[in-house]
């Protein structure tokens, strides 16, 4: 069978990689793993966080599946960062696993143009331009672009205290590593590792000794095309409990059979989400511990314990359990576990996210080394829409980082070195005062229209940039002249009671209407314009310098640049001085060099 893209792997990233081609008229096929279902979240099912958030509706404006799908499953929503400024203020659903695995199945299933094929990959060549992938079965499928987005099962392997198995996650197989599928393709020197708590069953917790978590009813839905605040699900709340002294010392006693301190485990895992045994061991005078405890279902028994992920002993995870208030009698339906991968040398790619030395080939998601299905997602489309539009020999779809955190993201895993799980943190953005949830159709719509698409989602951003447009035109020369001849954006962002109080009162005072979300957008930009202003002035002057291009070999023969710092570009391959200014262990001589020389 011809396709005109085929994607390996039904994850997150794979299910928007194919939507995203199939979006242009394409041919697509999507091979994914036997018995794995699509877009399954073996980890915490829930959607968004803190940076996450903010990518899940990026990927609503370009026409992605993630917030469509997280809308319909979500069982209990809140808003991160409710305290803190707009720009830090993310979305979190907790999503039923099982819905959301079925509402994926239910929308890629109903794409005309994707064919999901249910079987593993064997082996991997490319002749003539052209990709043959031969699967389990012995036969063939090939196609012209393949994106490669098989998560954690590239040589995937299972710990839990001594016991280890061949596995991308708990009940399934892994698939062969890189060296065996594609022998050009470059992997990292080291492997990343990633795992998940013990899973508890419901009925044997005791949720009084727990504080409790309710659902947050003014959380808005992740897709724009849904109601503002409209559930499609019954609600449910989540709980918090903590480890204590008992707890940690049971985990420290036990250093000796963790399979990540005996050195069973070589691969690196992620520094800011630690298992229960790296904070026993990093944080040795401390013994409290969050607990999130989160049903994974609405019908369901099992419960998932954010913040005690562990590969201990079956024995020993039973044992810490229960010194949790509310564990006691805890009953463990599936015990936790570590998984170690192998994982691609994102400097090999481009900014489209295809593998530079192998034209066609492109990989997004978790094998690209990072951490979360979101970024997964966020990866997966921009690899799907940029194969179509190289198939079609249009210009390719390049996502700046002042603009978003999927630009961010890309321009980080192709230009800084890996040596641990990558996760997006507001704090990576140079510009998060602009790069906000709320004005998401703003900043990523005309992305989309650039590509020409005439579906529903790029009617509905025509209709929001013109609302928008239009109330800030109000707002930035509308004069009050009862309050002595006010600016309408002084009394704004003046308002004690808030930027969005103040503009629904005076919409309200002259009975226009507007959308929710554009007044709420326009507020909240009219509130930062000063704070937005100064930092686009000294983004702009940075980005201007940053986008300067350079030409890396070129580079190397200059005599003023140490050999380390050259063993680093030529490692780096840079493009432009940003690029070059981020890799890290770059000197600023070696920055004022190429500035001086070569700009």
């Amino acid at each position: 069978m011809d396709y005109d893209v085929l994607v390996i792997g039904g994850g997150h990233a794979g299910i928007e990689a194919a939507n995203g081609a199939a979006q242009f008229n394409l041919k697509v096929g999507l091979l994914s793993m036997p018995g794995v279902a699509l877009a399954s979240t073996p980890c915490n099912p829930s959607i968004g966080g803190v940076g996450k958030g903010q990518v899940v509706r990026e990927i609503d404006v370009l026409g992605g599946l993630m917030p469509v799908i997280a809308d319909r499953a979500a069982i209990q929503v809140r808003i991160l960062n409710e305290s803190k400024g707009a720009a830090v203020q993310s979305t979190r659903f907790q999503v039923d696993k099982d819905v959301y695995a079925q509402v994926a199945a239910q929308i890629v299933g109903s794409i005309s143009n994707i064919s999901i094929i249910w079987e593993r990959a064997t082996s991997i060549s490319k002749a003539d331009n052209v990709f043959k992938v031969i699967l389990s079965s012995g036969q063939s499928v090939s196609s012209k672009r393949l994106i490669i987005t098989t998560g954690t099962f590239l040589a995937g392997k299972l710990h839990v205290g001594d016991n280890t198995t061949s596995g991308g996650r708990h009940g399934c197989d892994s698939s062969d590593g890189l060296s065996d599928l594609f022998s050009s393709v470059k992997t990292l020197p080291l492997r990343f590792k990633t795992g998940t708590p013990p899973r508890v069953k419901k009925s044997s917790l005791d949720f009084s000794k727990m504080v409790i978590q309710e659902s947050d009813p003014r959380t808005e839905n992740f897709s724009s095309l849904h109601p503002l605040r409209d559930r499609f699900l019954q609600q449910v709340p989540c709980h918090i409990t903590h480890t204590n002294l008992d707890t940690m010392t049971t985990v420290r006693a036990n250093k000796h059979r963790s399979p990540m301190y005996n050195g069973k485990i070589k691969a690196v895992g992620a520094r800011y989400c630690p298992s229960l045994e790296d904070k026993a061991f990093r944080y040795p005078d401390r013994h409290s511990h969050h607990v999130f405890v989160e049903p994974e279902t609405l019908d369901g028994e099992s419960i998932y314990p954010n913040g005690i992920s562990s590969s201990l002993p079956v024995e020993v995870q039973e044992q810490f359990l229960r010194t949790i208030p509310g564990f006691e009698q805890a009953e463990i339906l599936v015990h936790g576990y570590a998984v170690e991968y192998d994982v691609v040398d994102t400097l090999e790619l481009d900014q489209t996210l295809q593998y530079r030395a192998i034209p066609g080939l492109y990989f997004a998601g978790q094998v690209n080394g990072t951490s979360g299905y979101e970024e997964a997602a966020g990866q997966g489309l921009i690899a799907g829409i940029n194969s179509a539009l190289a198939h079609l020999n249009r210009e390719p779809l390049i996502i700046n980082r002042a603009d978003s955190y999927i630009g961010v993201m890309i321009d980080d895993l192709v230009t800084l070195k890996r040596d641990e799980p990558y996760r997006l943190f507001t704090a990576r953005a140079e510009n998060r005062l602009f790069i906000r949830e709320d004005n998401s159709i703003v900043r990523m719509g005309p992305y989309r229209r650039s590509l020409s698409l005439n579906e529903h989602i790029d009617r509905h951003i025509d209709v929001y940039l013109q609302e928008y447009d239009l109330l800030s035109s109000l707002v930035g020369t509308y004069v009050v002249r009862e309050r002595n001849n006010s600016r309408l954006s002084e009394i704004i962002c003046s308002h004690p009671d808030g930027a969005l109080t103040a503009l629904e009162n005076f919409l309200n005072s002259i009975g226009a209407k507007f959308s929710p979300r554009v007044v709420a957008a326009v507020a909240i930009s009219t509130k930062y314009s000063g704070y937005i202003t100064r930092a686009e002035q000294e983004s702009s002057r940075m980005l201007n310098l940053g986008e300067k291009r350079i030409v890396w070999d070129k580079v190397l023969k200059s005599p003023n640049i140490s050999t380390e710092c050259k063993q680093r570009i030529e490692e780096h391959k840079p493009s432009t001085f940003g690029q070059l200014k981020r890799i890290e262990g770059i000197r600023p001589a070696t920055l004022v060099t190429v500035a001086s020389e070569f700009l």
